[in-house]
């Protein structure tokens, strides 16, 4: 139960030691499913795929011009041509009627298929058609020249992707050339974002005097989305034990329970007692600014993130504590952030022992700081990037060159 009071936080963890703790919770998911290829951008393959058939399927031209013998060619030369007798023409998506005998060739467009007998295409910029069906050719082609040999590209029986491989625009290139339609990748974790606060009310309600817009939900869902995760989000839940409560039963159903806001220190910051309750409070307080209310817990094996409510707060430590694990449990590689180096525009006091994420703005060559406070969403929603000051670190002077982490 509640104790009613104020209940401050005296003892607050490393950002180094909580992430430690939360590492340690996590596993990444063993459930699978099979996807779409067109919905499978960004998804991580669980089982290797070979190929069932060669890439390209048949040989083919790889210039428009006469598919030919290479040793009929030899010799030919400007004032020298080679007279061959041309015999069909393919386009692509043809079939060649007839197999190149000594002395014959055939017209053939870039990707179709190269006719039997042949061993090399001369392109058109060498050669000369006469109207009586003879075609001069005024340059030697080795064997195999300008044609794509069958299987060139992938070979039947070739592993194209392994299990753990993450799906991107080429590797979907890849497995279309392949004719695969559906792929089996690692289930995407499926993560409860769940509100909290009597204040809070949701988008499209009218703004009644006392309460706030839910901006988490919002900007939660967006980095899962990011990170390969699924948010779901449930009703918000109003500041008693029995709907916290209630809410955290019915979020159990999925693989992690993301709280935002009654993680704090107040009356009615009740998220410590709810999953005290119910499971295991890993820890609460971590030594960094902003956020330094977070919640981490464990009820009956699924992750509980209890997020400040503060939309800075609660965002900067989506960035810092969440995309790690979320990451981990659908089988993506970690997540390093883009990042520059520019100098610090102006002078920036830190507080010492605690870590500090702080964003800035990029002007003029130098970040600028764009922090204003944590219940502002603009500190970050005008900023380029943030800069993280460890917590032995008061001051960054004006100048000084800083590593500034893209948004």
């Amino acid at each position: 139960m509640s104790s009613n009071r104020m209940r401050p936080i005296r003892k607050t963890i490393s950002l180094d030691d909580a992430r430690a703790l939360i590492a340690k919770a996590i596993t990444p998911l063993s459930r699978t499913e099979r996807v779409r290829l067109d919905l499978a951008d960004g998804r991580v393959i669980s089982t290797p795929i070979q190929a069932a058939t060669d890439v390209p399927p048949f040989a083919r031209a790889a210039m428009d011009g006469y598919a030919v013998l290479a040793a009929d060619t030899f010799g030919a030369g400007t004032h020298s041509a080679r007279v061959l007798r041309w015999i069909e023409t393919v386009f692509t998506g043809q079939v060649p009627r007839f197999a190149i005998g000594t002395g014959e060739c055939t017209e053939i467009a870039t990707g179709a298929p190269v006719p039997a007998g042949a061993d090399a295409v001369v392109m058109v910029e060498d050669t000369e058609k006469d109207a009586d069906g003879t075609v001069r050719i005024f340059g030697p082609v080795y064997p195999g020249q300008n044609v794509t040999r069958q299987g060139a590209d992938i070979m039947s029986g070739q592993t194209v992707l392994n299990a753990g491989d993450v799906l991107n625009p080429s590797r979907i290139g890849a497995l279309a050339a392949l004719g695969i339609l559906h792929v089996d990748v690692y289930a995407q974790p499926r993560v409860a974002i769940l509100s909290t606060g009597d204040e809070v009310v949701d988008l499209g309600t009218p703004l009644t005097p006392g309460h706030i817009y839910d901006i988490n939900r919002y900007t939660l869902a967006a980095v899962l989305r990011q990170h390969g995760a699924l948010p779901v989000p449930q009703p918000t839940a109003s500041d008693s034990i029995a709907d916290l409560t209630r809410a955290l039963e019915l979020s159990l159903a999925e693989d992690v329970v993301l709280f935002s806001g009654g993680s704090s220190v107040g009356e009615r910051d009740l998220i410590l007692d709810v999953v005290g309750q119910m499971g295991e409070v890993v820890f609460h307080g971590i030594a960094v600014k902003p956020g330094k209310p977070t919640l981490f817990g464990v009820i009956e094996g699924t992750p509980v993130f209890g997020m400040p409510g503060y939309p800075t707060s609660c965002l900067s430590n989506a960035y810092m504590l969440l995309v790690a694990p979320i990451r981990t449990m659908a089988h993506l590689p970690a997540w390093t952030p883009r990042a520059i180096q520019l100098p610090v525009g102006q002078r920036i006091v830190s507080t010492t022992g605690r870590h500090q994420f702080y964003t800035v703005r990029i002007v003029d060559g130098q970040a600028m700081p764009a922090f204003k406070a944590s219940g502002d969403i603009t500190s970050m929603s005008q900023a380029d990037g943030y800069i993280e000051i460890p917590p032995q670190i008061d001051i960054v002077e004006k100048g000084q060159l800083i590593d500034v982490k893209l948004f």
